[in-house]
């Protein structure tokens, strides 16, 4: 106490001597004194108090900073972005990353290379450079640039197909993985020194799991496809809940009413062009442009009508090009027909090495053409893809960079290859068909062999019922390593003889006429539209080759990560009994004891010896076959 009574009087001017003061006025000071001492300790209460509630409103105002989701749009090589916002409480389903206020804002990012980043994976990110925006060839080098001015090197990827834009990929430094929020990194030369490092104001890196990511316009209407909604198999929200957004936000757009909503596909109908171009479009002049260049595009979202939100998006809407002229044997209401009876699709990553064997074997058998969905490869798929193309086999490669949308990429292909395939096969590159009783004594392969196991007469007149076959499904049998510790040279048909006994995994023929408007698939099949069934396959009439457990180096590229969206990855500690999960196997890429002789419990050659006097060529130094893949 005499501390503080000190403190006060240095604090004051020199006071007279006690002994000089009256008694009224010792009487006055001492009230003053004891007045105060007991002031003090309130007023470092009440001060104590503001600091507090000063703190803790600046760290409510910086997290619902941190919660805004910028909307990216490229028009005009100006990088604008939507900060959409929504009400916390409004929307308990949503992530929380994903909750703000009713707000709108809007960004402009002066890069000299604009584009929009998306955080991917393993701490990846996506760059997809905006229209219009002039990037030089892979041969300059590029750096992303992060908002601690930290770098990383740019590795160019390859071209979105269906919305022409180029894409590259850089990795987040280490430096940069603690800092929150995450902004969008600068594109830019490795050898500019003054290039701007992004912070407060710049867009928000947008996550890969709550995304527009792609679209298909069809005849009738338009397929959206998300991430971020339909959450668990089976769980579908309703298409009530949603409108698909065309243009630039709210004032600039045209929104229309979502038909489906099943997995991560989205229908919807297609907008009032004029409409859209009226909304878009600055002048007559610019209208008229588009339409003689006939590219108009439009950014396409989707929107939760409960709350307004916007979600993030990197696709875009083109409009269905005008049907071709009709010829005097066709009507109105007909179409022609696709152009090959019998197609196959696939999803792939780093398949170089097996690629010919497995087109080479389905071609000669009577595949007439191969769709693969190339889930960014980095090996040298392109180089075997373009020496196929040469020797006169049918296949076309599609840039599918989206994590984890097995699923959806097959929905896509029912629509994308309707024109182009009556009946499409979906299997692996690791997956070959095979019919044991009717093939296995065959001289040579043949171009029916395949047709032979779709249904003969399949139309409800001829089969006499109200339901004609619109899927056939071939089970499957899984082979193991056989003793070996890498990849089989000859090919994985001649390596790899020794299986289970019993297979768990079946795979499907799909007409794609039969596919139910809902686009649903298991990977394995599809739901067929009313009129249509499945049929299954005897494993005598067909089975399906699956080279599952290969030698280890090749297996654990598996590892990297799944791409169904439904089925968790190897290195999740999460539903260890699943027959997606590997019998013996752990969360980590470590190879387990005696992987080499597991899952042989039949010795298997009938497709070995099959294959050898199709493609092989004796070679008498050693007594094996040379094979023609």
């Amino acid at each position: 106490m005499s501390h503080h009574i000190k403190e006060l009087q240095v604090l004051s001017p020199s006071p007279p001597s006690s002994s000089s003061r009256p008694p009224s006025f010792l009487s006055l000071s001492l009230c003053l004194r004891e007045a105060m001492l007991r002031t003090v300790p309130a007023l470092l209460f009440f001060a104590f108090a503001f600091l507090f509630l000063f703190a803790f409103f600046s760290l409510h105002l910086s997290r619902t900073t941190h919660l805004i989701q910028h909307f990216p749009i490229a028009i005009d090589n100006i990088n604008i972005n939507y900060a959409i916002f929504h009400n916390d409480n409004h929307h308990p389903q949503l992530p929380a990353t994903h909750r703000a206020l009713h707000v709108s804002s809007i960004i402009i990012n002066h890069s000299a290379i604009s584009t929009v980043s998306i955080l991917f994976p393993a701490w990846e990110l996506l760059l997809v450079v905006s229209p219009d925006t002039p990037i030089s060839a892979p041969s300059d080098t590029y750096v992303c640039l992060f908002q601690n001015n930290d770098t990383s090197q740019v590795r160019f990827s390859k071209t979105l197909p269906f919305s022409n834009r180029t894409t590259l990929t850089c990795q987040m430094p280490k430096s940069v993985k603690h800092l929150r929020p995450f902004y969008q990194p600068v594109l830019a030369r490795s050898e500019e020194k003054d290039a701007r490092a992004p912070g407060p104001g710049s867009p928000e890196l947008i996550r890969w799991n709550f995304l527009v990511y792609e679209s298909f316009s069809t005849e009738n209407d338009v397929v959206v496809f998300v991430k971020g909604l339909n959450h668990r198999q089976g769980v579908n929200r309703p298409p009530s809940e949603f409108r698909c957004v065309f243009g630039d936000g709210d004032k600039n757009s045209v929104k229309t009413a979502v038909t489906s909503s099943i997995q991560e596909v989205f229908r919807c109908q297609h907008p009032n062009l004029t409409e859209l171009e009226d909304t878009f479009y600055y002048n007559e002049q610019q209208q008229q442009e588009r339409r003689r260049q006939d590219v108009t595009k439009f950014k396409i979202s989707l929107e939760i009508v409960d709350g307004h939100v916007v979600l993030p998006s990197v696709a875009y809407y083109i409009r269905p090009r005008p049907r071709t002229r009709l010829t005097t044997t066709q009507t109105t209401s007909s179409k022609p027909d696709p152009i090959h009876d019998v197609c196959a699709c696939t999803m792939v990553y780093n398949v170089a090495k097996f690629l010919r064997e497995w087109v080479i074997y389905h071609s000669k058998i009577g595949v007439d053409y191969f769709i693969l969905y190339d889930n960014d490869s980095d090996d040298n798929l392109e180089s075997v893809v373009l020496g196929l193309q040469r020797e006169g086999y049918n296949i076309t490669t599609l840039f599918w960079v989206w994590p984890k949308t097995q699923e959806a990429g097959f929905s896509h292909s029912t629509i994308y290859a309707k024109h182009l395939c009556k009946w499409v096969l979906y299997i692996d590159v690791d997956e070959f068909v095979f019919a044991p009783y009717s093939w296995a004594h065959s001289a040579q392969p043949s171009k029916h062999m395949i047709k032979s196991l779709l249904p003969k007469h399949n139309n409800r007149t001829n089969n006499n019922t109200n339901v004609a076959v619109g899927q056939v499904s071939i089970k499957c049998n899984d082979f193991g390593p056989s003793n070996r510790k890498t990849h089989p040279a000859e090919g994985v048909t001649q390596g790899y003889t020794c299986r289970r006994r019993f297979g768990q995994r079946h795979k499907s023929m799909v007409l794609l006429d039969a596919v139910d408007y809902s686009l649903l698939n298991m990977i394995h099949h599809f739901e067929m539209k009313k009129g249509y069934r499945s049929r299954k396959l005897s494993m005598e009439e067909g089975v399906v080759n699956h080279y599952k457990y290969q030698a280890w180096p090749e297996f654990r590229t598996k590892f990297r990560r799944r791409v169904s969206a439904y089925v968790v990855d190897w290195t999740q500690e999460l539903n260890p009994k699943s027959k997606d999960r590997t019998p013996g196997l752990g969360f980590e890429p470590v190879e387990p004891k005696g992987w080499a002789d597991m899952f042989c419990e039949v010795r298997d050659e009938r497709l070995k010896m099959l294959t050898q006097r199709w493609f092989g060529s004796p070679t008498f130094n050693n007594g094996g076959y040379r094979m023609l893949w």
